[in-house]
């Protein structure tokens, strides 16, 4: 028995030295075990890989998207940042257009007549076919006074109707009737040729958006394109407030005056701002 234990044990050594030389060998082809113990464990391992694989794909996935949903909210704080500095930055660029002219209007008015200009905000507007008006923010508080004549950078705009503390109706130049106990007729001139050109406006007309004036002398040189303005006759409207263009000139009723047209400098769509105007030489007289 010893001696066929020995005998197994030196056969089995002798085929693991043999194995060992047989795979140190230089060989180009695997055996057949090789073979099939490569492929059975490459074919069992692809089921264990695939979902682990598609496990850590999906958790990266979710970190990406996680990335990706901040990057976007970043994205959309920035853009929403970007168009509120845009606006704002708009805002003032206009608001410092808007005071820079109003400032030279009123700069260039105070040189010519001594006016102060109160600026105000316009509050309300009414387009009641029976009463037209507009409210501003200051009043009697303020130093507004009825008759005084409102105006904005462009042009004249109405006259001031009724005060209270801390507002004033404003009744707009669209209003103007000869008839009207309210809104008297206004005595103009031409801007440039003061002394030689008068007239007076007296109405304005819904449908052409134009006011009217009358009483033109025949002599008088006024043509297409002057611009039209307050006279400073009768203490009420101060001199040299501009009122518009001379559009159309024809003869009166009568053939001895002329009358014309005129189209309105001022705009009443989406009036924010007005002037009132307060002439102090003429405060106690208006």
């Amino acid at each position: 028995m010893r001696n066929k234990r020995m005998f197994m044990l030196m056969i089995g050594f002798i085929l693991f030295i043999a194995v060992i030389g047989f795979s140190l060998s230089d060989r180009k082809e695997l055996t057949w075990p090789e073979k099939f113990i490569k492929d059975t464990s490459a074919y069992v391992q692809q089921w264990f890989y695939k979902p682990a694989g598609s496990i850590a794909g999906f958790f990266e996935d979710l970190s990406e998207l996680r990335l990706l949903y901040e990057e976007n909210e970043q994205l959309r704080i920035t853009a929403a940042a970007y168009a509120r500095d845009k606006v704002n930055y708009n805002f003032v660029q206009k608001e410092n257009e808007r005071l820079k002219e109003a400032l030279s209007f009123t700069e260039r008015q105070k040189q010519m007549y001594n006016y102060n200009y109160l600026i105000a905000q316009v509050v309300s507007v009414s387009n009641d076919a029976n009463n037209r008006s507009m409210n501003i923010n200051l009043g009697s508080k303020n130093g507004i006074k009825p008759n005084m004549a409102v105006t904005t950078v462009k042009g004249l705009i109405g006259l001031v109707d009724s005060v209270t503390p801390y507002t004033a109706t404003v009744t707009p130049i669209t209003e103007l009737d000869e008839s009207s106990p309210t809104f008297n007729s206004i005595a103009v001139t031409v801007m440039g040729r003061e002394d030689t050109s008068f007239g007076i406006l007296s109405s304005f007309n819904t449908e052409t958006q134009r006011l009217l004036m009358t009483r033109i002398p025949e002599m008088d040189p006024m043509t297409f394109g002057d611009t039209v303005i307050t006279s400073g006759l009768g203490n009420v409207y101060p001199r040299g407030l501009v009122i518009g263009t001379v559009e159309t000139k024809q003869v009166g009723d009568f053939g001895l005056t002329y009358t014309a047209t005129v189209k309105l400098a001022a705009s009443f769509d989406h009036l924010t701002e007005v002037f009132v105007v307060e002439v102090p030489a003429l405060e106690d007289a208006e």
